[in-house]
């Protein structure tokens, strides 16, 4: 007995340390590596900007009901296909040559995953674009070598990427405020981010762009409130400084007053007290509420969710905010030819650096 009680105090013991040693413990501010050519072009004063922010469910496609789709990890689905990948990565391709945007913000990008069969999904798009999009960087927020949760067990990866036409002097990644799990627990949890690009302009200033995937998974409202007040904060910051900013996500919350316009099914995952109202009611959004509220008020819907009864999509939680000193020229939720490829929609901004 005594021998086997110190088996498992050894086992533990090492658990404890290797898990100390390989957990991703970020910073609440730091440096992330960017690859970008000395020779790629800058921006220049008063052009226009096309932004294309997208969660691309790492690639999965649809026709899947993950373990964390329904409440209680009750999903039947843990990972997708080989096959999966292959047809929705070509697609995710083909929206984004027909866009030709100048900057991408994609958010559910894997990395080293087992469920995406240890892949650099980041590299196998950068591989099928054209090369002027080379600039790029990104940021993990969500790191392990191993998770011991039977829905996954084994490594997970997932990063933001900003990827861009122009060329990124230095990126950051900002740490977004977390729920307060113990100890241990944490190390196997999302680490929420936001990645902070800084794109060069000719005549020597800076457009900061920024992309971001907000906790889904909460209990109480209080994270969520936490979260939209860090990003007023660092909106606020870039705006006292005059530096041009333009926000994308996949934010997991929504609009103002959406609570109880939200199926019902849907309704757990969000609280009727903290929706993106902060934010709506200090800086410009996209959607506007009056194309959240009018007639082509479906346009502008973002998400599909992969719950066995839905139809089609049924709501908004990706969003873009922008400085004072940005115009935009037009705005687009592009769903026709999207449904098939991630439970979210592509959303893409014409903005006009008129200010810069």
């Amino acid at each position: 007995m005594l021998i086997m009680l110190g088996v498992l105090v050894l086992l533990a013991g090492g658990f404890l340390v290797w898990g100390w040693a390989v957990s991703f413990e970020p910073k609440p501010v730091s440096v992330v590596p960017v690859i970008s050519d000395a020779e790629a072009p800058k921006l220049k004063v008063g052009q226009s900007l096309k932004v294309l922010s997208w969660n691309i469910q790492f690639l999965a496609g649809k026709g899947h009901v993950f373990f964390f789709d329904l409440p209680g990890n009750k999903g039947p689905d843990e990972m997708p296909s080989q096959a999966d990948i292959e047809r929705t990565l070509p697609e995710v391709v083909r929206i984004i040559k027909d866009e030709n945007p100048d900057v991408i913000l994609l958010q559910e990008v894997d990395e080293g995953a087992r469920r995406t069969y240890h892949q650099d999904q980041l590299q196998r798009i950068l591989a099928l674009l054209p090369k002027e999009y080379s600039q790029n960087t990104s940021a993990y927020y969500w790191k392990m070598p191993f998770v011991p949760h039977p829905r996954i067990l084994g490594s997970v990866g997932m990063k933001l990427s900003i990827i861009s036409r122009y060329k990124i002097n230095s990126a950051l990644r900002y740490s977004l405020p977390q729920a307060p799990y113990p100890p241990v627990a944490r190390w196997f949890q999302f680490r929420r981010a936001m990645l902070e690009a800084r794109l060069a302009v000719e005549d020597g200033s800076e457009l900061v762009v920024m992309d971001a995937h907000l906790d889904a998974f909460i209990k109480t409202s209080e994270l969520k409130k936490q979260e939209t007040a860090f990003l007023a904060k660092r909106f606020a910051a870039l705006d006292s400084l005059h530096t041009p900013w333009i926000f994308g996500a996949d934010m997991n919350m929504l609009p103002p007053g959406f609570y109880a316009r939200t199926p019902k099914a849907e309704q757990y995952w969000f609280r009727p007290d903290a929706d993106a109202g902060p934010l709506y009611a200090s800086f410009n959004a996209l959607p506007t509420l009056a194309g959240l509220t009018g007639p082509d008020s479906l346009r502008n819907r973002t998400h599909f969710p992969n719950r066995p009864d839905a139809t089609g999509l049924d709501k908004t939680i990706d969003f873009m905010f922008y400085a004072n000193s940005i115009a935009v020229d037009s705005f687009t939720v592009r769903q026709d030819d999207c449904l098939k490829i991630s439970d979210h929609m592509p959303i893409i901004a014409r903005f006009r650096l008129h200010a810069i």
